[in-house]
């Protein structure tokens, strides 16, 4: 797959299902069994006689917990809802509820019945294989005016680091999918806060543990394996970086620099490397606002074009004054200056215009400004826990070397400490380490690149059996 299509949503295709009325209840379980169609629902649906007969059961409490809460299901043929009541078969009954809620949706025209809803491109022709075989079509149709089409974040290799994406929101269908990049900036950003190559080979092996399903209680889980994994891996090289093992043990040599001994270092590292993902938020932001409304917004949006420019010539000026470029300065600082005026017009034109106008513009540029600050600063927060993490692993190594020279009881008192400590720390600086990441990539990178929050996609599925239960009798009616 094309990396440019690895960043984009799935491409989504508005569809029609035409069935004849008689085959309506076939062709929607079909659709339910499928699971990539979402169809379209009525606002305020009547309840059906199966959702009335699920509504009374639950009321009555004649369900225990583990009953009410079960899967729905669809019998392959329409079964005979009085005897679902009288034997309490809630989820063939909870099913029967969806399939009537998503009929009610459908258009008849005489003996055809029509249902409007969203399908992935790449699963248009299976599903129009299955309803052939049900009589029906599936029929492509133009999207509506005013309407965006669902969002569906793509699997596979990146499917671990979507948790990421979801957890701060929908992007909208134009926007880009940065899942993948996202996650790597994650496990890299935990890597610098986290840098041990013992306790990265700790994590490291709970991720292969979680690939296997243990512990059991964390199966649900077992798709994110390879997300700890990468943050394990990016914590083992910031530790060879480092020097440490541990803690400062001095069985690995430093090969960058030791977080305690130069911390000035660090820190000018960090923010360093935070800028240069600042900059790319700025960029994939600027790609988006262009995408959602055209070239006017996204050429003058904070967060857009202008904004990147901004960025880029402070970026430009920082540098070249460190260096004592000062033609790279002066270029620098006519870059930011043509992408501050370029902001401070697009903010002007979102306002009503006169004099409030130009003080809101006013008050709203100093804000894009001192964020800017801010945001770039935000990052040195990598190096403040980098030091965190290397002061307690070098506190409980000191006090472990200390404890060591003391005979026996000295020897068995320090590997007491040595464990004990070395669990503590992992999990306190894990925990820590882990939402300061998360910090950045909301409020630093993510605040950049969206700004409208999209529908996610939700296709109905509802798995067909065949009642277990040989009372529950099937009748030949459809609720068509």
């Amino acid at each position: 797959m094309p990396w440019s299509e690895a960043m984009t949503p799935v491409r989504m295709r508005r569809v029609a299902v035409v069935v004849p009325q008689t085959g309506l209840r076939d062709a929607l379980v079909r659709i339910a069994e499928e699971g990539c169609v979402e169809l379209d629902r009525v606002e305020e649906a009547v309840p059906g006689a199966a959702a009335v007969r699920l509504q009374r059961l639950r009321g009555q409490g004649a369900t225990s917990g583990s009953e009410s809460a079960a899967p729905a299901v669809l019998a392959l043929a329409a079964p005979d809802l009085d005897m679902l009541d009288d034997r309490r078969h809630i989820a063939l009954l909870a099913g029967e509820a969806q399939l009537e809620e998503r009929a009610q949706g459908a258009v008849r025209r005489g003996e055809v019945t029509a249902l409007a809803g969203w399908c992935p491109a790449a699963e248009v022709s299976r599903v129009a294989d299955r309803l052939a075989a049900a009589g029906g079509a599936l029929l492509p149709l133009p999207p509506p005016r005013g309407t965006d089409p669902p969002t569906l974040l793509r699997s596979g290799r990146a499917a671990s680091f979507t948790p990421l994406v979801s957890t701060y929101g929908t992007p909208a269908y134009a926007d880009i999918d940065p899942s993948w990049p996202a996650g790597l900036a994650y496990v890299v950003m935990f890597g610098v806060m986290f840098g041990d190559v013992g306790h990265g080979a700790l994590l490291v092996l709970g991720a292969l543990a979680l690939r296997c399903g243990w512990p059991r209680p964390l199966a649900r889980l077992t798709r994110l394996w390879p997300f700890l994994a990468g943050a394990g891996v990016a914590a083992i090289v910031a530790g060879a970086a480092y020097g440490e093992f541990f803690g400062p043990t001095g069985l690995l040599p430093v090969l960058w620099l030791s977080p305690l001994d130069e911390p000035a270092r660090l820190l000018a590292a960090a923010v360093a490397f935070g800028a240069g993902l600042l900059v790319l938020a700025h960029a994939a932001g600027a790609v988006n606002r262009v995408r959602e409304n055209g070239w006017a917004r996204g050429l003058y949006a904070a967060s857009g074009c202008a904004g990147l420019l901004f960025y880029l010539g402070l970026a430009m000026a920082a540098a070249g004054l460190l260096l004592h470029w000062h033609a790279w300065a002066v270029a620098g600082a006519a870059c930011a200056a043509a992408g501050l005026a370029l902001v401070a017009s697009g903010l002007f034109r979102a306002t009503a215009g006169g004099g409030a106008g130009v003080a809101e513009t006013v008050v709203r540029l100093f804000d894009v400004v001192v964020r800017t600050g801010t945001n770039t600063l935000s990052f040195a927060r990598l190096a403040a826990f980098g030091l965190t993490h290397a002061a307690l692993a070098d506190l409980v190594w000191r006090g472990t070397t200390a404890l060591a020279g003391r005979g026996a009881a000295g020897v068995a008192g320090a590997t007491v400490l040595f464990v004990v400590g070395t669990a503590v720390s992992f999990g306190l600086e894990a925990l820590v380490a882990g939402v300061q990441a998360l910090r950045l990539e909301f409020y630093e990178l993510f605040s950049r690149l969206f700004e409208t929050e999209g529908r996610p996609f939700r296709p109905w599925h509802v798995p067909p059996v065949e009642p277990a239960d040989p009372a529950v009798k099937v009748i030949p009616c459809s609720p068509g």
